[in-house]
Formats: C-alpha cells, structure tokens, sequence
C-alpha cells in the first residue's frame, strides 16, 4: 500500500475540516445551501476531496429514504458529512453521487490564511 496524500485545493475560498484543516471542497462546488445535518445549517457539494467513505447504508430522512455513506476527514477521521447514493424519490435524484457537508464541522481555510 503506497503513501496517501492529501490534496490541495488553489481557489479563493476553501472549505476544510474545522479540527485539523485538511480541504475539503471549493467554494465554486457548492449546489445548493439549503440542507440540513445533525449539526445545523449543511451545503449540498458536487465534488470534495481528502475524504474516506463509509459503508452504505438506508436512512430515512425529511425528503425520503436514501441510500448514504458517512464521509470522514481522511487526516484525523472527523465525520464531517455524508455521500448520498441513491434516492428513491424522483424528485430527489439529483442528490445522488453529491455530497453533504455540515457547516458546523467546516473551517474556510482560504479565508482564515489571510487573516479574515
């Protein structure tokens, strides 16, 4: 098994894990920010980076049941959302393969280096 690095995202905003700062995703890859997570307020992403997935699983949620994988930073394992598969609902099938992050789990990296 080969060495695992992370990847450096070059935007002008960044998201990043809030407990150890590895980025996650751009600013640009955001959907939409009307979700909600167990933590609050959570944006809809089409794409992240430095991330594990856990194992799928259905949850029924306030638009229906999904099929979803809790994501985990890969630097210190903090899940920080989760990987919708599949949704059952018509309607909802535009979720799947994006991601949910929670804000609350979140830091803007880009931001906080300059000294925002």
């Amino acid at each position: 098994m080969g060495l695992k690095y992370n990847v450096y995202l070059d935007d002008s905003r960044v998201y990043a894990c809030k407990a150890c700062r590895t980025h996650l995703s751009n600013y640009h890859d955001i959907i939409s920010r009307q979700f909600r997570g167990q933590h609050g307020k959570a944006y809809l992403f089409e794409k992240v980076v430095n991330v594990t997935e856990g194992k799928p699983e259905n949850r029924a949620m306030t638009t229906g049941e999904h099929t979803v994988r809790d994501i985990h930073c890969r630097q210190c394992h903090t899940c920080v959302g989760w990987k919708y598969d599949y949704a059952y609902e018509p309607s909802e099938k535009y979720k799947e393969g994006k991601y949910i992050l929670e804000v609350e789990l979140l830091s803007d990296a880009k931001q906080m280096a300059a000294g925002k």
